[in-house]
């Protein structure tokens, strides 16, 4: 059929179909839960679109019927998504993660900035733990809920933040007001700061209904032209107070454009963050240093090079900007114990080799402290080599052998030989982080 002459119905389900693809970007990066006003609005476009759908006058002709199924079939497919996003168990965990931080600050800040004593450490240790906690919690790729998780990360590091410049900061005493008329204004738009904390914290964490993010940038605002309007000419020290204070509503001022930088920037999508790409980077030529290792028919000659070549990588792990970021932490964090576990490898490999070319006289408890570190390298070398979750049988074959290795050196007898014992604990060490490093291995994290 010539586009000229195409039927009125075909044209109207082409304009519903543009019309829905419109919001497409929208629903797929749709971060937030049901009971959200963007989830209500896309809820209901897409209602409708599916109503002027069913409206469309087929004529009983097959090519109208199969355009009109396969508008609505797409429309019902970003309904299912929009649902998906909103309901899916990691953003209700999330969620719920989120709503542990919210009681803390309840608790714990808001009394603070209302005139309470200090910051426990109860406060300063579950806020870390809810972060950790976060940082683990597995998106998949969807970028739903890698916004979602950013966007959660990014308010309670910013309360973090926020609690940890006010506590360590020593607050400048108010300056008598007798020294300068100026200065009984700078000390009440002091207190006027102090107070708009406490609000952008309670606003940040949602548990403020009685303020907006619009108001409080106002107020603070107000707050910066009441400080550039007062006369401080030739006096340094008011100057210098004016000034702490002035810096003061500017990084409160910073914290209320989180959330437009997030979504304007895509901060949330970690897979182009520079710090991450050299992180990446850094694992690459681990993994190359491995398969070197693991490979090599003579790998005695590869232990120094690749050591020397370790150190280095670590050293550049060190220099990576964590930008503030808990993920970016964690990634630098993983990729931290990716190197050390080969330098163990390689150490614990080289220290067999010597032993054996060596065989001199020791005592029994520390020859069977020995036999369980041959076993452990040799375990280790199937860790490094392991790629699967813990749901494999490899895994569970793995843990049970390494589970055996501290049973047995469990029940090796030092006989007061400070030298058996001192192996004896390092063997246990090394069996437990080989533990912890399958247990990383296997968790299927992703940043």
């Amino acid at each position: 059929m010539a586009m000229g002459n195409q039927h009125p119905s075909i044209s109207r389900l082409q304009e519903i179909q543009k019309e829905v693809k419109s919001i497409e970007q929208q629903v797929t990066a749709f971060s937030g839960l049901s009971d959200d006003k963007t989830y209500k609005k896309l809820e209901r476009i897409l209602t409708k679109q599916l109503f002027e759908i069913d409206s469309v006058d087929t004529e009983g002709k097959g090519d109208i019927q199969q355009a009109r199924k396969r508008a609505a079939q797409e429309t019902e497919r970003l309904l299912k998504e929009l649902e998906q996003n909103a309901n899916h168990p990691h953003r209700l965990e999330i969620q719920n993660i989120f709503k542990e931080a919210q009681s803390l600050v309840k608790e714990k800040i808001v009394p603070f900035h209302s005139g309470g004593n200090c910051v426990t450490e109860e406060f300063e240790e579950g806020i870390q733990d809810v972060i950790l906690r976060l940082t683990h919690v597995k998106t998949g790729g969807r970028i739903s809920l890698r916004k979602a998780r950013y966007h959660t990360l990014t308010k309670i590091c910013a309360v973090q933040e926020i609690i940890e410049d006010c506590v360590r900061k020593q607050p400048s005493l108010p300056l008598s007001a007798d020294a300068h008329p100026s200065v009984a204004k700078i000390n009440s738009v002091m207190c006027d700061v102090n107070r708009a904390r406490g609000t952008l914290i309670a606003l940040l964490m949602g548990v403020s209904r009685d303020e907006t993010c619009r108001h409080l940038s106002c107020v603070l605002s107000g707050l910066m032209a009441d400080l550039d309007a007062l006369d401080v000419c030739g006096h340094t020290e008011i100057r210098n107070y004016r000034k702490e204070v002035v810096e003061d509503i500017n990084k409160l001022l910073k914290y209320l454009d989180l959330e437009e930088e997030a979504d304007t920037t895509y901060a949330f999508d970690l897979g182009q963050n520079h710090s991450i790409l050299k992180i990446e980077k850094v694992l690459k030529r681990v993994r190359e240093i491995k398969n070197e290792l693991l490979g090599a028919q003579n790998p005695a000659e590869l232990y120094l090079s690749s050591k020397a070549e370790l150190q280095g990588l670590i050293g550049q792990l060190d220099e990576v900007s964590l930008e503030k970021n808990p993920c970016i932490r964690e990634a630098r964090r993983r990729a931290v114990v990716e190197v050390q576990t080969l330098i163990t490898y390689a150490d614990l490999r080289e220290a067999l080799e010597k032993r054996r070319a060596l065989a001199s006289a020791e005592h029994p408890s520390l020859a069977a402290v020995w036999t369980i570190l041959g076993h452990l390298s040799e375990i280790q070398e199937e860790v490094l080599a392991f790629d699967g979750n813990r749901t494999d049988k490899n895994y569970i074959r793995l843990e049970e052998l390494l589970t055996k290795q501290l049973l047995a050196l469990d029940a090796v007898d030092p006989q007061g030989e400070e030298k058996c014992k001192a192996a004896r604990k390092q063997a246990v060490k090394l069996a437990q982080n080989i533990l912890s490093y399958l247990d990383q291995k296997s968790d299927e994290w992703e940043y």
